[in-house]
């Protein structure tokens, strides 16, 4: 057929393509931004695309990216056209280089229709070189958008049209007679060589850019990490000083409301009596304000640190007992096994089980005696407080009973509060020694 002879030179201008080719290849290929935001093969906007969702600065970065690659395009592929290296086919006309103008054109959307430009440009160039026009190479003008179409993640749209106009273009210069060792010596070798290294070009840098959204994201999602620990942290700061808040208050002021009623009685009949109810008033809220501000000192910076006293603990076991005794309550306290050394956070939790049920029975049992045991064993301490009183179910309406489970349940240990049997209430907890794995 006619136009036959002329698929022939499809390769021919592979020693033109061996000068200008690279700086096309590596220039505005290379300088491409980012089309597409992941490696799952999503297609990214292009030129045509609406402005709604992208910045405005990035839209006009890819839009004169692509109107360069474009230009760049025609004016390699209309040089070409112009410099007719092949004398014994059709001159060049106007339809030549609208060719070379719908080349450079199909850049303007190669972003967000790759496959489509990819194979209109393998379609154009065979239609080229069907009508026997002047060679313009075939890696040159299908450079940029072997190029897109790897760099969109359609690998295989990329290697199957290269070798379709690999395989076209060789089987007819074959069947034609060119001469082998040229052939496949030099032309083909290089122009594979060119849309390999494009094709690779395009492939690495969609994985590189994947790989720089994945550490982005993973960046972003241990921010997020960090945030939430930052804040689960925060909260149990802020419950921690409120059951601490709650426990030197309560009972502080349940002493100060039974001392004030006996002061308030006592005030005519028996003055020494309401003496020393005050006394004690003004005892138990000096204790319950040094409490008070030490526990508002962990509120403050750390540029500026607050003085703070002894943690509370079971050795000052014996004020809670003579304010109860001060008050009206028989506290007995009994000791089973042998005292150790306990951890900071055992001692002070048992301390403050004491402490908040004392203030129940206090304001609820209407109870004459208490009894506080503590049971030391190789792995635990048990706190037992009973009482004679009338008891009462637990409703959960204060904050006391929910604020020493809370203390137990973060050592690792178990809180058992309720009526007993024979009358009068129970509160027994058991702390682990050693804080669970």
């Amino acid at each position: 057929m006619p136009g036959a002879s002329r698929l022939r030179t499809l390769l021919v201008v592979s020693d033109i393509g061996n000068g200008p080719v690279p700086p096309e290849r590596t220039g505005p290929a290379r300088a491409v931004p980012e089309p597409r935001s992941s490696t799952n093969g999503a297609r990214a906007p292009g030129f045509l695309t609406a402005l709604a969702g992208r910045p405005r600065r990035r839209y006009s970065t890819d839009a004169l990216i692509d109107l360069g690659l474009g230009v760049l395009v025609l004016v390699t592929v209309a040089a070409a056209i112009a410099a007719n290296l092949w004398t014994r086919g059709r001159e060049p006309d106007v339809l030549a280089y609208l060719f070379a103008v719908g080349l450079g054109a199909l850049m303007l959307v190669r972003r967000r229709w790759p496959v489509a430009t990819v194979l209109v440009t393998a379609v154009m160039l065979m239609l080229y070189y069907t009508l026997d026009y002047p060679p313009v190479g075939l890696a040159v003008p299908a450079a940029a958008a072997l190029y897109s179409v790897a760099e969109n993640g359609r690998l295989r749209w990329a290697i199957g049209t290269a070798v379709g106009l690999l395989a076209v273009s060789t089987w007819f210069r074959v069947r034609e007679g060119d001469d082998m060792a040229y052939l496949f010596g030099y032309e083909l070798a290089t122009t594979v060589t060119l849309m390999a290294a494009v094709i690779a070009l395009g492939d690495s840098v969609r994985s590189r850019r994947g790989w720089q959204a994945e550490i982005k994201r993973r960046a972003q999602l241990a921010e997020v990490e960090r945030e939430q620990e930052a804040a689960r942290r925060v909260e149990q700061e802020r419950m921690r000083i409120a059951r601490e808040l709650h426990d030197v208050l309560a009972h502080t002021v349940s002493v100060i409301s039974v001392q004030a009623d006996v002061a308030t009685e006592a005030l005519r009949d028996d003055p020494s009596a309401a003496e020393t109810s005050l006394r004690a008033i003004r005892a138990a809220s000096g204790e319950a304000l040094g409490e008070l501000r030490a526990t508002l000192g962990l509120l403050r910076g750390p540029a500026t640190p607050a003085p703070r006293d002894p943690v509370a603990g079971l050795a000052q076991l014996d004020r809670i007992v003579g304010s109860a005794a001060d008050s009206g309550l028989a506290v007995v306290v009994h000791v089973e096994g042998q005292p150790v050394q306990l951890p900071v956070v055992v001692d002070t939790a048992a301390h403050r089980i004491v402490q908040e049920s004392i203030t129940n029975v206090l304001r609820h049992a209407h109870a004459t005696s208490a009894t506080v045991e503590l049971r030391f064993e190789p792995t635990a301490l048990t706190v037992r407080v009973t009482d004679d009183g009338s008891g009462g179910a637990v409703n959960g309406s204060g904050y006391g009973i929910q604020g020493m489970r809370e203390r137990v349940t973060l050592l690792g240990g178990t809180l058992r509060a309720g009526v007993r049997p024979e009358g009068g209430f129970l509160v027994e907890a058991s702390l682990p020694l050693r804080r669970p794995a």
